[in-house]
């Protein structure tokens, strides 16, 4: 006897967000990206879960998302940690994203925590301490947003973020590269950092003049010295605030003088004419612990080429 076989069941839906999903969520809720927020939705289920891929999110892994917008990075994310906390500065877009994560990842959800700031004031999150940073940073405050997510949460091992190409080459350059500065030296003092890809311009809503990069960040011991974090940024500001000139004359103003901006620099053996686009973090350092105390009633003297 012979038998009809049932039909096969329909392929369950992605619960990622494409294109039309993005676009009737956005509609909904009236929402227009802002340019002033630096805000370019990503549109493109297979581009979220490479970053997730390239990120090397782990099962174990409590995951900070800084501007998760409508949620297309979020659900990616929450399909492979432990939990994902979204930090959302945007009132309609905070109040629309634990519905969107119940809606599309129910069994998920009670792994979903939302944080409505400003990711530059947070000084802590709920629940255990993030081991990862995944983010696709608004193109405005990408930098300070980075620096001040290593420093405030040293729990966090590796981040993954995607920012603006031209960001994305400052943050992994190597000394005496064209683009090597104060981006560079800082996330150095933190994180071994290196571009991980480039992303295309269609993969957003609205398409971006500008195309966008992966930079991988892990984890490291800062540099051994004796000098504080602040001392040693206070050096690399000065350093690249004239890049152009000669570190003896760049730091004549941080040091006192010319002769003591010297001084340091030679106490710390790097010569007095290299530039700070030579230097390593590591260098930057060595000058910090050798700045000369000021004594009282020194003027710094005027720059010196």
């Amino acid at each position: 006897m012979s038998t009809v076989p049932e039909p096969l069941p329909d392929r369950l839906p992605d619960p990622l967000l494409g294109p039309a999903d993005i676009r009737e969520l956005a509609a909904a809720l009236g929402v227009r990206p802002a340019k002033q927020r630096g805000q370019n939705f990503v549109i493109d289920a297979n581009t979220v879960r490479r970053i997730v891929r390239t990120a090397g999110v782990r099962p174990e892994d409590v995951v900070v998302e800084i501007g998760p917008g409508l949620g297309s990075l979020t659900l990616a994310l929450l399909e492979s940690a432990a939990r994902v906390i979204a930090v959302e500065i945007d009132d309609v877009l905070a109040g629309a994203l634990p519905a969107t994560v119940s809606a599309r990842l129910p069994d998920r959800a009670d792994r979903f925590a939302l944080v409505h700031s400003d990711a530059m004031r947070l000084e802590e999150l709920p629940g255990p301490p993030p081991t990862a940073l995944v983010a696709n940073l608004p193109y405005n405050v990408a930098v300070p947003v980075l620096l001040h997510m290593l420093a405030t949460f040293p729990s966090i091992e590796r981040s993954l973020v995607m920012v603006q190409a031209e960001v994305a080459d400052r943050l992994a350059a190597p000394p005496g590269s064209k683009v090597y500065g104060v981006p560079s030296v800082k996330a150095a003092w933190y994180c071994e950092v290196r571009r991980a890809g480039a992303i295309g311009r269609t993969v957003f809503w609205p398409a971006p003049n500008v195309d966008s990069g992966l930079v991988s960040l892990v984890r490291r011991d800062p540099p051994r010295t004796t000098a504080s974090r602040a001392e040693v940024f206070a050096v690399v500001d000065a350093a690249f605030a004239q890049r152009r000139k000669t570190l003896r004359a760049a730091l004549a103003g941080w040091a006192g003088s010319a002769a003591a901006a010297e001084t340091a620099l030679v106490g710390a053996g790097v010569s007095p004419k290299a530039r700070g686009e030579a230097l390593t973090v590591e260098e930057f350092a060595a000058i910090a612990e050798h700045k000369p105390e000021q004594q009282p009633g020194d003027q710094p003297k005027g720059d010196i080429r």
